[in-house]
């Protein structure tokens, strides 16, 4: 079937986002023509704001408003401990806790061969610069639990100890509420790896 041309780009444009597929972006694109011209009016401003008024933080690459961003501008924050993050989602999980309090970095990315992406493509040498010139005792590697986080994780970390700054990684285990039976084996070495006493 053949779309009217204005509903045909927005299908084409809602399907550039991960994980919509035709279906759902023609939803989508027939659900934005029942709007209101106001709202999709405030939609499409959100869209081009969210462009044109974030940037990166000078600093530790999240995205902000203002450079730096809130947390390198907070003098409360615990400025010895760096958390290393693969993208500025992970720093909103983490602030969700409201459990930790010093900086973080994010890479925007992991090592990922397969990809192509080598440590030339990550934001490490600023990571680096960071770790010169400011003083920081801990590294807190928080990359994900997969292949590429791990080989992510072990490269700064040969980077970065012989500085002789502490580089630590996120424990792994079992979730809360999980059945012991249906985790799979990495998860469970993890597990008794990363125990501690009660």
């Amino acid at each position: 079937m053949h779309y009217p041309e204005p509903i045909a780009k927005l299908i084409e444009s809602f399907m550039k986002l991960p994980g919509i597929g035709q279906k759902t972006a023609a939803r989508l694109a027939f659900f934005c023509l029942d709007m209101e011209e106001e709202e999709v009016v405030k939609f499409a401003n959100a869209l081009i704001s969210t462009k044109r008024d974030l940037q990166y933080c000078s600093i530790c690459g999240n995205i902000t408003e203002t450079d730096p961003c809130s947390i390198c501008a907070d003098a409360q924050r615990d400025r010895s401990t760096v958390l290393v993050v693969e993208n500025p989602r992970d720093i909103m999980a983490m602030e969700k806790i409201r459990d930790y309090h010093g900086l973080y970095h994010v890479l925007h990315g992991v090592l990922s061969p397969m990809e192509g992406t080598g440590p030339e493509d990550l934001n490490i040498p600023s990571l680096i610069k960071r770790l010169q010139s400011e003083d920081i005792n801990e590294v807190i590697i928080a990359t994900n639990a997969t292949a590429e986080g791990e080989a992510t994780a072990m490269y700064l970390s040969r980077l970065i100890k012989p500085a002789g700054i502490k580089v630590t990684r996120l424990a792994y285990g079992l979730a809360v509420g999980s059945d012991i039976e249906y985790a799979d084996e990495m998860t469970l070495f993890r597990a008794i790896d990363g125990r501690r006493e009660l």
